[in-house]
């Protein structure tokens, strides 16, 4: 025995908790699945374990300057617990309004944080998850066992932003950052600033730095769409005088955003054509004039194959219009000592560069699974509607909407647990697995997502380490909220369910 691992079983704990149910990552999908606990299974012992030193998931560990929702938190929140600050909210705001979650659910005693998941490994025998968990404030090494796992994780790698290398970078004198590692200190007051990026990091980024820098250029190789959303809804502004109840107001305004979200993605599935005019000719006027909308402001794809930037009452073409902020559409050929020299020639020079360049995708957190011993190789597994994995059992995920706002979803797929957890119930089965189907035998293995549906760089780069999905139900997803909302709440439980 090595002095290592002599190191490593004396810090290891001799006690092992049991829970009825684990779940992992305090962001809002965990909070909001130990909500749901609370609400409807308030015997279940539960506990959320959480990498993190807080909670809030994207919303703590993303610190750039004016991180916030491209989304509306009308439909951003939990249907239970209203929303009543502006449409578009900062990231601080949003986690206050998990704080509030946490207070009244009562969760804080239930989250685990600096308790990192290194391995989880399913015992058929024992009909339990075992957690491996290092604890990353001491180096404690724990184990806590689960009759049923809940992956809340989310799906960015937090500890590995995507960085491509560009020639000659070694050669720039200034500083260059990453929005998923702003360092606190940096000081961009009256510095020439260059964005490489034009998703909806970028879209957020540009307009808080542009307050204070001396300019920032937003470099892109071609166009995104943009839509200018107002912080506040003209409806929300209607409203206020009548002193409505607060969830009156929720739900009138949810239902509002709703409709608008399921308008947006259906036209750009059912007609492209017409949201491609719509978006560019709505941000046109909004722009300084001469502007080069085609060049600058005209993607060639068609909208909603990778995500719209939406730009809360369009501050983004507000600093525009101020000149302190200019955008290039070209590719990099170099970097040099005073920034960057682009394919056409030019030259842009820069104090700071930050590069929006995106993020990798985790599956499942990188978390290694096994199953009676056996690794699971998710690349060569299903989603059962896109809430569990086949052949794994006693596992739920949590996975959103692109399009949509990611929380509609997981109201829909918390609904969905809660039913198989009573279904369990009802038939006493300790344990329940997706399981293909005879007449899935010969199911062809399709791609996560399709390209012609979605394909940003970061779902395109992690399509080959991303599970399955099959060519019927109940093994597909990524569908938009108008199915979801009906086919969801009537899937059928038996159906791709082995109950054991």
């Amino acid at each position: 025995m090595t002095v290592a691992a002599t190191a490593e079983q004396e810090q290891r704990s001799d006690a092992q908790e049991h829970l009825d149910v684990l779940i992992v990552g305090a962001g809002v999908s965990g909070i909001g699945a130990a909500h749901r606990l609370r609400k409807d299974f308030p015997d279940r012992s539960f506990a959320i374990l959480e990498s993190q030193d807080n909670h809030g998931g994207t919303w703590w560990t993303h610190r750039f300057p004016g991180i916030r929702s491209d989304s509306d938190l009308f439909t951003y929140g939990f249907r239970d617990k209203p929303w009543s600050g502006p449409s578009i909210a900062e990231g601080g705001a949003i986690r206050e309004y998990l704080q509030e979650m946490i207070d009244e659910d009562h969760l804080a005693d239930h989250i685990r944080y600096h308790h990192d998941v290194t391995a989880l490994s399913w015992s058929s025998d024992d009909a339990r998850w075992t957690a491996e968990v290092t604890r990353t404030d001491t180096g404690e090494q724990l184990r806590v066992t689960a009759s049923f796992l809940w992956m809340c994780q989310g799906y960015y790698n937090h500890d590995e932003p995507y960085i491509p290398t560009f020639p000659g970078q070694e050669r720039f004198e200034g500083t260059i950052v990453h929005p998923q590692t702003w360092p606190e200190d940096l000081d961009y007051t009256d510095k020439r600033v260059l964005v490489i990026g034009s998703g909806a990091t970028a879209a957020t980024v540009v307009p808080a730095v542009a307050k204070t820098a001396a300019h920032v250029t937003m470099l892109q190789r071609s166009p995104s769409y943009w839509f200018p959303a107002p912080t506040v809804h003209e409806l929300a502004t209607m409203l206020e005088p009548l002193d409505l109840p607060a969830e009156w107001t929720h739900e009138i305004l949810r239902r509002t955003y709703v409709q608008q979200l399921d308008w947006l993605a259906t036209t750009g599935r059912d007609d492209p054509d017409q949201l491609h005019e719509f978006l560019v000719e709505t941000i046109r006027p909004l722009l300084p004039e001469g502007t080069d909308v085609e060049k600058h402001f005209t993607p060639a794809y068609r909208p909603w194959q990778q995500r719209i930037a939406f730009v809360p009452d369009g501050d983004f073409f507000e600093a525009m219009r101020d000149g302190k902020v200019s955008v290039a559409t070209d590719t990099i050929a170099e970097f040099t000592e005073k920034g960057v020299q682009l394919a056409s020639g030019e030259v842009i020079e820069a104090d700071i560069i930050v590069t929006a360049t995106g993020f990798n995708l985790a599956v499942f957190g990188d978390i290694p699974f096994s199953v009676d011993g056996e690794p699971v190789d998710f690349s060569q597994r299903v989603t059962w509607h896109g809430l569990m994995i086949s052949g794994v059992p006693n596992m739920a995920y949590a996975f959103g909407y692109f399009r949509h706002s990611w929380t509609l979803r997981i109201d829909l797929v918390n609904d969905v647990i809660g039913r198989i957890f009573d279904r369990m119930a009802e038939r006493g089965a300790s344990t329940v697995v997706p399981t293909l189907r005879p007449e899935d035998a010969d199911m062809p293995l399709l791609p996560w997502t399709s390209e012609e549906n979605f394909n940003p760089g970061y779902v395109t780069r992690s399509q080959h380490k991303m599970f399955k999905q099959g060519d019927r139900e109940p093994w597909t997803h990524m569908h938009e909220h108008d199915h979801d909302r009906v086919a969801l709440p009537q899937a059928d439980l038996d159906d791709g369910l082995e109950y054991r």
